[in-house]
């Protein structure tokens, strides 16, 4: 596999066919999500997957008419924590003990360094330190879809007040930060016959 040809191959697909993803490709990109890097490894955010024809339907309005999010293949909505709380460190650190066989008194310090974090945030930074978290994953997440032969449209251009809503997010102790509908390009989306438009290696490079 050539990296750099997937990732000229990728584009973010304005038109998807009614085609479905193999349920193994799909199990392959939620997988990858969960191994995508976070801060202190706290992984402060969920995928969720909308599979309801209805009420991706009803997300459309709040998409700026955006008909990816109906008929792509799958509609992922990434979305963080509402709140990241010192019972939340709690959780991962009891799943660093039992997960590797160590000892709680192992991973003070770094529990200690963690907490102290978050017990420094105000609610703001805390939210957009979280929302950094989920562009993390989005990007993870846009390579391995190329890898696969699987086409995606990464959008800000929601509403995520609504999403929440009609989603019960707020009810999951979470919040949208980015929409990715997946699937297979339509033949005649015109924008996968387009040339990529980047800056050259010479422009966007810094050696020091």
């Amino acid at each position: 596999m050539n990296v750099i040809e997937k990732l000229n191959w990728r584009y973010a697909t304005k038109k998807f066919s009614t085609e479905k993803l193999p349920q193994d490709k799909v199990d392959t990109i939620l997988e990858a999500a969960t191994l995508t890097a976070s801060s202190y490894g706290l992984q402060p955010w969920s995928i969720v997957v909308v599979n309801d024809p209805a009420v991706r339907e009803q997300l459309v309005e709040h998409s700026w008419g955006q008909m990816q999010v109906k008929d792509a293949s799958h509609l992922l909505v990434i979305a963080r924590q509402s709140d990241m709380t010192p019972a939340h460190v709690e959780a991962y650190i009891d799943n660093i003990v039992n997960t590797r066989n160590i000892p709680a008194d192992a991973v003070a310090g770094f529990k200690d360094t963690m907490l102290g974090t978050v017990n420094s945030l105000s609610a703001e930074d805390k939210a957009l330190w979280m929302s950094k978290q989920a562009y993390i994953v989005l990007g993870n997440l846009l390579t391995v879809c190329a890898t696969l032969d699987v086409d995606a449209c990464p959008m800000e251009g929601f509403i995520p007040e609504k999403y929440d809503e009609i989603l019960g997010l707020k009810e999951k102790g979470l919040a949208s930060v980015l929409v990715l509908p997946i699937g297979i390009r339509a033949e005649d989306d015109s924008f996968q016959h387009m040339k990529k438009v980047r800056k050259s290696l010479e422009d966007t490079i810094v050696t020091i």
